[in-house]
């Protein structure tokens, strides 16, 4: 029987003085203290043996990798189902009082939260995701694999690895920055799950 562990991590603090929700918006690069989780989270891989290392296209997912490709001495791939979950609210403010979504235009783009209607499909999100960890099982079956990503697509693959319904709330994630979700295979089946947040501290 075959042992393989693939590792999701979730890139690190990004740059944002503005607030606004950047989803897929290009050139939003980790902060200084975003490229310090990303250096501790890849510390914390040291000794382990991983064979393959692929990342989502977008700048801070890319950034949060350099550490990780000096540690392994592997290449990253760019992986384009990694990316980040499609958001119609890109560019604009989105929490708090000053939230942008309080404005009337919005609502009928809020109308059904289960989809959620405001962006790409739970299930979309959920399938590209499961499709690219598949993969990545694969390539590096017998060791381990580590694919940099996003929150929300991390969290569908949690979700979908526990038999938990898509549609949630989202203060009930646990996917902070820099964080690790690694799943356990044993031969093709996922056997578990297991969290860790090596930069918490940060």
């Amino acid at each position: 029987m075959s042992s393989t562990i693939v590792h999701l991590v979730r890139h690190g603090e990004v740059f944002n003085p503005d607030k606004i929700l950047y989803g897929r918006i290009p050139g939003y690069h980790l902060s200084s203290r975003g490229h310090s989780m990303a250096a501790r989270t890849a510390q914390a891989f040291r000794g382990h043996d991983v064979t393959y290392l692929a990342a989502s296209p977008l700048q801070r997912t890319q950034e949060t990798s350099r550490p990780f490709a000096q540690l392994t001495g592997l290449d990253v791939e760019i992986e384009p189902r990694l990316i980040e979950s499609g958001n119609q609210f890109e560019g604009l403010r989105t929490k708090g009082w000053n939230s942008q979504l309080w404005n009337p235009r919005y609502w009928p783009q809020l109308l059904n939260p289960a989809i959620p209607s405001w962006g790409e499909p739970f299930s979309d999100i959920a399938a590209r995701m499961l499709d690219a960890v598949a993969d990545a099982q694969r390539k590096a079956e017998g060791h381990e694999a580590i694919l940099v990503s996003h929150q929300l697509p991390i969290v569908m693959v949690q979700r979908s690895v526990l038999g938990k319904r898509l549609p949630h709330a989202p203060w009930n994630r646990e996917c902070d920055l820099a964080s690790v979700t690694s799943l356990v295979y044993q031969d093709d089946q996922i056997s578990d799950i297991y969290y860790s947040a090596p930069a918490q501290a940060i």
